[in-house]
């Protein structure tokens, strides 16, 4: 099987409804018994930063859901909105409840990294009351904010976080979009014209960066719940591992010693030469290395 295109991506997909509002996922999987995977991307991309370990995926998890959270992607994008972190965990909770599944490995990058980690400690509440209504069974991490203290925010990131957002927001074109994002990714590795023609299509469906201003909330959120966040990486049962392009501005090498710093007994693989997206950039590295670790928790 290969990776779907773009256009194959967003028609193979489905729509639920989260608080009123259509959100984009793609589910496939090869059946039967097991646990689900779950895949959630960063920002301010979508679910199609996973096309290129889709088949893989696929191939080794009964099901396997990549939903576009409510503001990113081919979701809904409404200005009137409470955008949150929390929300978002609720979000991916209400599909995989609405999908039957009770049992779930989680995949993350980036904004996706926070997400996950509410999920472990909303998993971690439920096991101490006796709820094993939807048990987290093991996460791995990609490049992302996971200690809000050695997050290196680009400055387009800083300018829609400041009073400056909305009109930073109105102002953001596809050229301004290449510029910045093409560099984040490795030297080597940045994606091609054509491939951040895609990203960018993603973006601007439904005006998305008019949103950006309020997702990029989240930053500020890190900092205020890192107690939680960071807690539960160093409390949790849940097998965690953590796949980093090292080469990554944001988040790169400097995240992974504050992990080894801060994780117990830390489960690491950098992948050489690669930047903030490695599922894009080296997705065989992120490949082997996702599997390898998924071989040692099943044995």
């Amino acid at each position: 099987m290969r990776p779907p295109s773009l256009s194959q991506w967003s028609g193979g997909g489905k729509l639920f409804t989260h608080r009123g509002h259509a959100v984009f996922y793609r589910e496939s999987g090869r059946g039967g018994a097991g646990a689900a995977l779950v895949c959630i991307h960063g920002f301010p991309t979508a679910s199609w930063d996973w096309h290129r370990l889709w088949p893989a995926l696929c191939r080794a998890f009964a099901q396997v859901y990549a939903p576009d959270m409510i503001g990113f992607g081919l979701s809904a994008k409404p200005t009137a909105y409470a955008y949150s972190i929390f929300d978002q965990a609720t979000l991916h909770e209400e599909l995989l409840r609405e999908r039957g599944v009770t049992r779930v490995h989680i995949l993350a990058h980036d904004y996706g990294d926070t997400v996950a980690q509410e999920l472990l400690a909303r998993h971690e509440e439920r096991l101490a009351r006796g709820d094993r209504s939807l048990v987290v069974e093991s996460c791995v991490f990609l490049n992302g904010g996971l200690f809000p203290e050695v997050h290196r925010a680009r400055l387009v990131q800083k300018l829609l976080a400041s009073p400056l957002g909305p009109l930073v927001a109105r102002l953001m074109n596809e050229r301004s979009f290449r510029r910045s994002f093409a560099a984040i990714f490795g030297p080597r590795t940045r994606p091609s014209r054509e491939e951040l023609r895609e990203f960018w299509s993603l973006i601007a469906h439904n005006d998305g960066r008019l949103v950006f201003p309020k997702l990029i909330g989240y930053m500020a959120e890190r900092r205020a719940h890192r107690e939680r966040w960071v807690g539960v990486l160093q409390k949790t049962t849940v097998p965690l591992h953590l796949i980093d392009g090292p080469q990554d501005p944001v988040s790169g090498a400097h995240m992974v010693a504050r992990y080894r710093e801060l994780v117990p007994k830390p489960d690491v693989v950098v992948l050489p030469g690669i930047g903030h997206y490695p599922q894009v950039e080296d997705p065989a590295g992120v490949e082997t290395a996702f599997f390898e670790f998924h071989g040692r928790i099943r044995t």
